[in-house]
């Protein structure tokens, strides 16, 4: 009876929570990297090099780093429904506002400005997702969310190329109807997500009363058995040294997404293809790293292994960065971001399910925000020194050497942190061996 009531509870509060938490991701991470399809025509508008581009792309993440935990610390007070709500209206209205830059400075402000408005909202679903699944079954959950992220380049990159071709449609530039019209979505879905979602399992009105009553239950267990061995206040979160191993780990994924977020089109294009072509050719990767990500998740839940699931991942995603340094042809180098898309997100999922296995309540919060803000941070790295080297060598071989280092930096931090984890291996924390 147990596991039909399982089964059946689970069913139900997947479908009422993680379609809408995808397309909430998939709004944000369009709004997050299209810069990367804005330049291909506003570099030449505005006269921005590529150093400029590059780090005005990734000073997003310093907003991103210097709000995070507080804001997370916030949702954790108030409630998903109202924080998450907050966050979308604003950073719509702010995503918006890129469309009426006029210079770096201007650009430099702005998309600070975006990083602060949107800090929250990836942890905080994370930390929302802990308060629904138990953690057997989060890997899985938390693939299909950040899923969201492949198939928003999927779509989204044929659809912002698809609007550079507004240029001059009542006055304005191509890019800036892109961002104007990409951000609408955002400032809608702020308003739906006060009205859908539900805070906690036991204001969950949707669910039957046995079912409602059974996850209550398991997830009040869950998070006690944390809070008798594990961390729950706010400094436990902030300082706990497996917190800041898993910020670095992640430093080195984050440095790998966003060059494929921000740069791809741009590494795509020097090849000589045109502008809709490359939004064509850049959804390709994440279409095959979707279906990837799903199947290496599952099958980390149901090993209960995390460690190798994460290494091998930014091994694939190491050899798929040299071999696109390498890459002279447009078939090469579309093989070659597929295994970085990858391997870039296969990482991440078994990776998101360790913080929760050790961490409750505030220590929760804080840790799963402080591991995301230093963490993205390799999101500011990655594209800056990209950017960076491209004006000086005029390639960007050099900055994807870089960012394959960081990766296997990561690779190496995940085995000695398994190697070092004393805890003993049962099926609530097997997340993080």
């Amino acid at each position: 009876m147990d596991k039909d009531l399982e089964k059946r509870t689970l069913r139900k509060v997947s479908w009422r929570i993680v379609p809408f938490i995808m397309l909430l991701y998939f709004i944000a991470y369009i709004d997050r990297v299209n810069i990367g399809f804005a330049s291909l025509t506003m570099k030449t508008d505005l006269g921005f090099t590529a150093s400029i581009l590059g780090f005005g792309a990734g000073i997003f993440f310093w907003g991103y780093f210097l709000f995070e935990v507080p804001s997370n610390i916030i949702l954790h007070k108030v409630g998903a429904r109202m924080w998450i709500a907050r966050v979308m209206v604003t950073w719509g209205i702010i995503s918006a506002a890129m469309a009426f830059v006029t210079g770096p400075t201007s650009f430099y402000v702005v998309r600070f400005l975006l990083g602060a408005a949107e800090a929250g909202f990836f942890p905080g679903i994370i930390l929302y997702l802990s308060y629904w699944f138990p953690a057997r079954h989060r890997a899985g959950v938390v693939a299909l969310f950040m899923a969201a992220a492949p198939i928003s380049t999927a779509l989204g990159s044929p659809l912002s190329a698809a609007l550079l071709e507004m240029n001059g449609v009542m006055g304005l530039r191509g890019w800036q109807w892109m961002f104007v019209l990409e951000a609408v979505p955002a400032l809608i879905l702020g308003v739906v997500v006060f009205f859908y979602m539900t805070d906690k399992p036991e204001k969950a009105k949707w669910l039957k009363d046995d079912e409602r009553a059974w996850l209550v239950n398991v997830m009040n267990t869950e998070t006690a058995n944390r809070a008798t061995g594990g961390k729950h206040g706010i400094i436990s979160g902030l300082a706990n040294p497996r917190v800041l191993a898993l910020s670095l780990i992640y430093f080195g994924t984050s440095a790998g997404l966003y060059t494929l977020g921000i740069w791809a089109p741009q590494i795509i294009k020097q090849l000589g293809v045109a502008s809709m072509t490359v939004g064509l050719l850049n959804a390709i990767p994440p279409v095959i790293s979707v279906i990837a990500m799903v199947f290496w998740s599952r099958h980390s839940d149901r090993t209960g292994e995390r460690t190798w699931h994460v290494v091998l991942a930014c091994v694939a995603a190491t050899i798929g960065l040299v071999i696109a340094a390498l890459a002279s042809s447009v078939v090469g180098l579309i093989a070659a971001l597929t295994l970085v898309n990858i391997g870039i997100s296969c990482a991440k999922p078994p990776l998101w399910t360790m913080p929760t296995t050790f961490l409750s309540g505030a220590a929760a919060a804080t840790g799963i925000a402080t591991i995301n803000s230093i963490g993205n941070l390799g999101g500011f790295v990655g594209p800056a020194m990209i950017g960076w080297v491209k004006d000086r060598t005029g390639s960007f071989s050099g900055g994807l050497y870089f960012v394959a280092g960081l990766l296997v930096l990561s690779a190496v931090l995940t085995l000695l942190l398994a190697r070092t984890q004393k805890a003993p291996i049962t099926p609530g924390n097997a997340a993080v061996h």
